[in-house]
């Protein structure tokens, strides 16, 4: 490969690195064309982005960014594949389902909400952590308890309270 075309790669890396807030890295080797296929169905359909780079491209455009995790570059041995996302979790799911059926892929390392984390032992806690909706979900429901009760008490005294009056103009009249 010449000079031009891997710095063609390594820009595109970068765009990508800077434009995608969470991405995995991978192991896809041993796969047969088949399984693969269906990988990157399952990755399209879940909007995950797969690319499978070289090593030293990778390192040089995490380089290129100043990625601040230099802990990752020791991941970066044999075949590689990276896993560019939105949602913080959904490669995590797909690496743990896919795996479980065909033994790949295999986690190697993410940078997951501004957390790096390494090895294929990590992969649980990947795929528990929450998306930004989620947590927002999360947020409005602990939000929302509090004000149903409140409102509910309120229409609960308003009938009290309506209770209260007619059986007091009963009596009056």
């Amino acid at each position: 490969m010449r000079k031009e075309e891997k710095n063609v790669i390594i820009e595109r890396l970068a765009k990508q690195l800077q434009q995608t807030p969470h991405f995995y890295i991978a192991d896809i080797s041993g796969l047969n064309a088949e399984n693969t296929t269906k990988l990157r169905r399952e990755c399209f359909e879940k909007k995950i982005q797969l690319v499978v780079v070289k090593n030293t491209l990778l390192q040089k455009a995490l380089e290129k960014n100043n990625f601040p995790e230099t802990a990752l570059y020791d991941v970066l041995s044999g075949p590689t594949s990276v896993m560019f996302t939105e949602t913080a979790n959904v490669p995590a799911r797909l690496i743990k389902e896919f795996g479980a059926k065909y033994g790949k892929p295999e986690l190697k390392g993410a940078y997951v909400q501004e957390c790096l984390y390494l090895g294929a032992d990590t992969l649980e806690t990947l795929v528990n952590v929450k998306s930004r909706e989620e947590l927002i979900g999360d947020v409005i429901g602990t939000l929302q308890s509090p004000m149903q009760r409140v409102i509910s008490a309120l229409q609960r005294g308003g009938q009290t309270i309506a209770g209260i009056v007619k059986t007091l103009e009963e009596r009056a009249a």
